[in-house]
């Protein structure tokens, strides 16, 4: 049998994600109208065998995650549980933590995922490349080819050609190493616990050794445990003949900003064709025009004048007024979009108000169409003391007045606008 593992971080992470983390945790945040994880999910309930996903994180069990994850379980039919971390742990601490919940009942291989990657998920094809390799003890990680400059922003991979052996690992480099990078998406045997292990005890060793002063025993004992799979397992494993990389050509990409969600959301959408052409908006009398792939929920309230599309998505309970313009945004639940409002390249909050005839607009922070191997850069959110153009991001319940613009902006939630913005981050 099989297991998942998905690792979904903590509140101190996602900071970039701001200020739609505030409202709700990053990896329930809707791509294509699901929550990130539910893809994630629904690609492992496809694989024949699985028994059951595991949820690794420290955000403190609430409300909003329960209901995520008894919905899940219903619709999916399988177990899915999540084990909450007493601090974070890294991608290896957290798994090494939970070793013996992640091992009961006796999985052959278990994957192990991060929350915040988009994805075709090819898992069955990387159980197939396990096979192949003969050798059940092997561990595999998920590749893709990026451009030079992108690569030194990922964990790069220098492999065997004729074997898919990892024979160096390196986690963001300084120079370039190579173009394979690691997806964040691994296929592990029970094995690589006794690696683990071993860093694990290594750790310990040398806490014993060189204790920090005035440090307390139990912050040292957090220190051993806090491993990372990249820097502390891939690099020591490569070369060893254990570690192989299954690449993929399909679509991928990491969910670190707010504009990387965008982006995502059309990656998403555009497999819907594929897998739920009924998620997919159509053009039909009495309805608002279609162009390209639109998400709608069924609650939402949608004039039959509003043009909307390509790459959108619209939340439960939205309201959309007459001759409305949305294109490459993502509108979250309870939003109003008054009469004749624009809306491109943004995300428009929870509960937030757009007046008649305002103008919303961001700058898109798409890869480069022209490199099939580009990857979505993460921009800092300033550059030369500038605010970097970006997709515009509105809080939740944020008001916007009729007749404004408000370009390239990050609003934090509850305001009211009074006038006109551009380039700005208003606190």
């Amino acid at each position: 049998m099989l297991k998942a593992v998905i690792l979904i971080g903590g509140p101190q992470k996602g900071t970039r994600f701001r200020p739609l983390s505030f409202e709700v945790p990053k990896p329930l945040f809707p791509v294509a109208g699901v929550p990130m994880l539910q893809h994630h999910i629904e690609a492992c309930a496809k694989v024949p065998n699985m028994k059951e996903v595991l949820l690794v994180g420290f955000y403190q069990p609430n409300e909003e995650l329960n209901r995520f994850l008894s919905c899940a379980q219903q619709e999916f039919k399988i177990s899915i549980r999540y084990l909450q971390e007493y601090a974070a742990l890294g991608t290896g601490g957290g798994i090494y933590h939970f070793r013996d919940q992640i091992l009961s009942g006796g999985p052959e291989a278990f994957f192990i995922m991060n929350a915040d990657v988009c994805s075709e998920f090819p898992l069955p094809g990387m159980l197939e490349f396990q096979k192949e390799h003969g050798d059940t003890h092997c561990f595999v990680i998920l590749g893709t080819t990026a451009n030079r400059k992108q690569s030194l922003n990922y964990g790069c991979i220098v492999e065997n050609q004729q074997t898919s052996e990892v024979l160096h690992y390196v986690e963001k480099p300084s120079t370039f190493v190579s173009d394979i990078i690691n997806c964040g998406i691994y296929l592990f045997t029970p094995d690589i616990f006794q690696h683990i292990g071993a860093v694990f005890q290594k750790n310990q060793q040398e806490m014993l050794l060189y204790p920090d002063e005035g440090e307390e025993q139990s912050n040292g004992w957090h220190r051993a445990e806090v491993i990372r799979l990249e820097q502390d397992i891939f690099t020591a494993l490569a070369g060893q003949g254990k570690l192989f990389v299954y690449k993929t050509d399909r679509f991928w990409s990491q969910i670190k900003s707010a504009g990387s969600a965008i982006y995502a959301s059309r990656l998403y959408l555009n497999q819907y064709h594929k897998t739920h052409p009924e998620r997919l908006a159509t053009n039909s009398e009495g309805k608002p025009t279609i162009s390209g792939n639109v998400y709608i929920h069924p609650t939402a309230n949608i004039d039959p004048t509003a043009v909307l599309g390509p790459n959108v998505s619209i939340g439960t309970g939205v309201t959309i007024g007459a001759g409305v313009r949305v294109r490459e945004s993502i509108i979250l639940h309870g939003a109003t979009l008054q009469d004749h409002s624009c809306v491109l390249n943004s995300i428009v909050g929870w509960d937030s108000t757009i007046g008649k005839w305002a103008r919303v607009e961001g700058t898109p922070s798409d890869p480069n169409p022209n490199d099939p191997y580009a990857k979505i850069d993460s921009e800092t959110l300033f550059r030369d003391g500038k605010l970097t153009p970006s997709i515009t991001i509105l809080g939740c319940n944020v008001n916007i007045p009729s007749e404004v613009i408000i370009l390239n902006s990050i609003v934090l939630p509850h305001k009211d606008l009074n006038r006109s913005f551009k380039n700005q981050i208003i606190l």
